[in-house]
């Protein structure tokens, strides 16, 4: 019988008109990690992090609105900039417990950016702006580096998707880059000492029948792995 390790995914929060709180998980997320073997479960209640840490083997930090600029010395650069401070505590606390009890973390596209920042890093905030650069809903190459986790599963150069306007900057303390598109913009990080991974780009909607986006499931497969060993 198998034993699927509980994966905490945090998603973005909101409100009805009536003010009731909900959270905004998009089910490929969900979807990825339990084709993976994992058991996924969202994040629902701000509760005693130390507790989620306790509860389930690995936290998976998903995308959505950015991170504050305040978190890391900077003002807002313009009005593309959506913080989510709420989200921000939220996932600090639940990243820090995580870390702390030696639990695997996974970051996807807001998720990398917010491991970042968490580690004391900065972000580019606008990539059109300051960059001169579009990754919002195209496709192209990255370069991975020998001896990170992206060229292990997927080689030296891979297509993947992108859709984001901000990026990592400088990384955060014990956080390696690992992969980058052409452009320079860095699409994947890793932990020095820590479970801590990160990617950019968007794997959960990358299927295993798109030709032209091969599917990413060896990404969630392997995190959920390193979830059930720890």
């Amino acid at each position: 019988m198998l034993v699927r390790p509980r994966i905490l995914l945090m998603g973005g929060l909101g409100q009805t008109e009536t003010g009731a709180p909900y959270v905004r998980l998009p089910r490929a997320y969900a979807d990825a990690v339990w084709r993976a073997g994992g058991l996924p479960a969202c994040a629902c209640a701000p509760d005693d992090a130390a507790d989620h840490a306790r509860a389930f083997a690995g936290l998976l930090l998903t995308g959505g609105e950015d991170p504050d600029p305040a978190a890391y010395g900077q003002t807002v650069l313009n009005d593309t900039v959506q913080a989510d401070r709420a989200r921000d505590d939220w996932e600090r606390a639940l990243f820090e417990a995580f870390c702390a009890a030696g639990r695997p973390v996974l970051g996807i596209c807001r998720g990398i950016q917010a491991i970042n920042v968490f580690l004391g890093g900065t972000l580019i905030q606008d990539l059109p702006a300051q960059r001169g650069l579009c990754h919002s809903g195209v496709t192209h190459m990255v370069r991975a580096a020998p001896g990170g986790f992206p060229h292990a599963l997927f080689g030296a150069r891979f297509p993947t998707n992108s859709a984001h306007h901000q990026a990592v900057d400088r990384p955060g303390g014990g956080l390696i880059p690992t992969a980058w598109a052409d452009d320079g913009v860095i699409e994947a990080v890793e932990g020095r000492d820590a479970p801590v991974w990160g990617v950019q780009w968007h794997p959960e909607r990358m299927g295993p029948g798109d030709p032209a986006l091969p599917g990413h499931g060896r990404l969630f497969e392997r995190f959920v792995t390193r979830c059930a060993a720890d």
